[in-house]
């Protein structure tokens, strides 16, 4: 295969970098691109971010999330993480997809690692889950790209990833840590993530047999629009999201306040307070205030900012309802 080189980390431009070799990159052949991002959780195109993503950790640790184009679930990306895409024509997606799916397992195998596929979208070593991939369908084109987990940060992924208990049940797991790993300890040859791109560039050029495609300036002219017009916009990241139902409770001040949400596009569609709290006002007027509004801390505690929410929850500041709504 041909291959592209993307040295960028932001993972928002890396988002529209996908895009634009799905639906812009003139070939006629099948092209691959190794590539990495700092610190980010990537969210399915599907996905609702609030049940999905631990957003406090992330915006406490400055970690980006970003929505890409394909299904599938949320994954974590930091520089110990290698990821791939494979751009190339497809004629029979039932052919085609397969084939493609199977070209970093097939490299993996070639550095001796016993990689296998697994289920709809995994790739396993040893029952340990290494890789995740996800697919998308334009036109004619097909894309499948991918993670590699080279030496993750573990202990990160479990505080950012969110996944339903219902999920890991019927997985039959404990929790996530307990389901990956990273190949380093499987290529003690290696020396670190650029050696391990290094050779699976290798393997997947033929040893440079196909050559490098490289981009015009007009066309990373048009991702860094795409970049900054779509995928590093809160609404395509948040905004995106589908509709969501949420509700928490928490023992305040006033009592014990209940709030369940209806979230539209990431904004609240609707809001109810419930519980047996006391306030001289009805909190229906916080409700109505609060529709609207952005699903964000910030937005919300501005929001709040301009009542008096004592008034409506005894003895409770607009912090307190801000915590309890997340």
């Amino acid at each position: 295969m041909r291959y592209l080189r993307n040295p960028h980390t932001n993972p928002y431009y890396n988002m529209a970098f996908d895009e634009f070799c799905l639906e812009s990159l003139p070939i006629d052949e099948p092209v691959f691109y190794l590539w990495q991002n700092r610190p980010a959780v990537i969210v399915g195109y599907n996905q609702e971010v609030n049940t999905e993503v631990n957003l406090e950790y992330l915006k406490a640790n400055d970690i980006a999330l970003v929505r890409r184009v394909t299904g599938g679930g949320a994954v974590y990306h930091d520089l110990g993480n290698l990821n791939y895409t494979i751009v190339g024509r497809s004629e029979d997606l039932e052919r085609d997809y397969p084939e493609y799916a199977s070209l970093m397992m097939k490299a993996l195998q070639t550095l001796g690692i016993p990689a296998t596929l697994s289920g709809r979208n995994d790739i396993l070593v040893k029952g340990k889950k290494i890789s995740g991939f996800a697919k998308r369908v334009s036109r004619n084109r097909l894309m499948v790209h991918g993670t590699l987990m080279y030496d993750v940060d573990l202990d990160i992924l479990t505080q950012v990833l969110n996944p339903s208990a219902t999920k890991l049940q019927s997985k039959g797991i404990a929790s996530v840590r307990s389901r990956v790993a990273n190949l380093r300890e499987y290529l003690p040859e290696i020396a670190d993530i650029q050696a391990f791109s290094q050779r699976l560039e290798e393997i997947l050029s033929c040893n440079y047999k196909d050559a490098e495609y490289k981009l015009s300036e007009d066309d990373l002219a048009h991702i860094q629009k795409l970049t900054d017009e779509k995928f590093a916009t809160w609404e395509w990241n948040y905004g995106h999201s589908p509709k969501a139902t949420l509700t928490h409770s928490a023992r305040l001040a006033c009592g014990t306040v209940e709030v369940h949400l209806i979230l539209k596009e990431n904004r609240i569609a609707s809001c109810r307070f419930g519980g047996d709290f006391l306030g001289n006002l009805p909190a229906s007027e916080v409700e109505k205030a609060l529709q609207g509004v952005a699903y964000e801390a910030d937005a919300i505690r501005e929001c709040l900012s301009q009542m008096e929410i004592s008034h409506y929850f005894d003895g409770a500041a607009a912090d307190d309802l801000v915590k309890l709504m997340f």
